[in-house]
């Protein structure tokens, strides 16, 4: 049984859950059969190209601290017009003849660096009244979201063009929508955006350069080895410190009790024993309390 991380490099046009369905695919005409659990580790437009974290097996496990992850993208503001959707896929809903200079751009970024409030889009998958905003805006009900707060860690010029517009890098908290981003900013310099390009080069621990293109994905199912693209499942929590466990303190561990008298700081850690790791604690006043267990078999035993 498979655990641990695919990288995917997602494409435009495939969406997050047919880049998992095609992981699945891919696992199964490997010999792996139906039962290896499959999940990503956010959410990426299907005009979005870029890092798609999927885990695999006990990674699954982790899935959701990546949801809570830090992000950076890679994105272009063409300035000028405003789709309902704020991207490409959507139609025109506002034009301004304002055309910001590569200085005007660089001097509002400041004004959305850090805690900002932002509105989500109305074209997004929150929901409202039970409802997801996009089934209720293409079915042109007026949604209306309300503000939220997000941080934005990192705001700078990558590139600018006058005809294409700004290409901006952003590293965001949990729950920033780049789309709104770039609509603030447009509408702070008197003009209009719509994001014309858009790419996830970071989520989490995880960067570009590990990310895998759709093809060699499938070359898994032409029985290609997993190992060559599997990364291992301490691989996602590279961002916290590890925590060494005896085989006593690792088997109290893995049956959920509570270890006391550790001698580290207060935080989060990757309990391991030997290479293996056993679970993701939360370590206070030096006692250590499981946050989630993984059902590894380790080898030294």
């Amino acid at each position: 049984m498979p655990h641990g991380w695919i990288i995917l490099d997602k494409p435009i046009g495939l969406g997050s859950t047919q880049a998992v369905a095609a992981v699945k695919r891919n696992l199964r005409e490997a010999g792996y059969g139906k039962k290896v659990k499959v999940g990503h580790g956010g959410t990426l437009d299907p005009l979005a190209s870029g890092v798609l974290p999927i885990a695999l097996g006990e990674a699954t496990k982790l899935a959701g601290r990546m949801l809570d992850a830090t992000k950076t993208y890679l994105f272009t503001v063409r300035f000028g017009t405003q789709t309902d959707t704020l991207d490409l896929e959507g139609k025109v809903v506002a034009e301004s003849d304002v055309q910001p200079s590569q200085v005007e751009v660089e001097a509002v970024l400041a004004r959305f660096t850090g805690p900002i409030e932002q509105v989500p889009p109305a074209y997004s998958a929150l929901k409202v009244d039970g409802e997801r905003a996009y089934d209720l805006a293409r079915a042109g009900v007026e949604v209306e979201l309300k503000s939220r707060s997000v941080t934005i860690h990192e705001l700078g010029m990558d590139a600018f063009d006058a005809q294409e517009g700004a290409t901006l890098r952003a590293k965001v908290s949990k729950g920033t929508y780049i789309r709104s981003l770039a609509r603030d900013i447009a509408l702070a310099l008197g003009s209009r955006g719509t994001v014309t390009m858009l790419r996830r080069i970071q989520a989490g621990p995880f960067e570009g350069s590990q990310a895998i293109p759709l093809d060699k994905l499938n070359e898994v199912g032409k029985g290609a080895p997993l190992e060559q693209i599997l990364l291992p499942l301490e691989a996602g929590l590279d961002d916290i410190p590890a925590i060494d466990l005896d085989p006593e303190q690792a088997r109290a561990v893995r049956q959920g009790r509570v270890l006391t008298g550790m001698p580290h700081e207060d935080g989060l850690y990757c309990a391991k024993e030997g290479t293996v790791p056993v679970a993701l604690v939360e370590l206070s006043d030096g006692n250590v309390r499981v946050s989630r267990g993984f059902n590894l078999i380790d080898v030294a035993e």
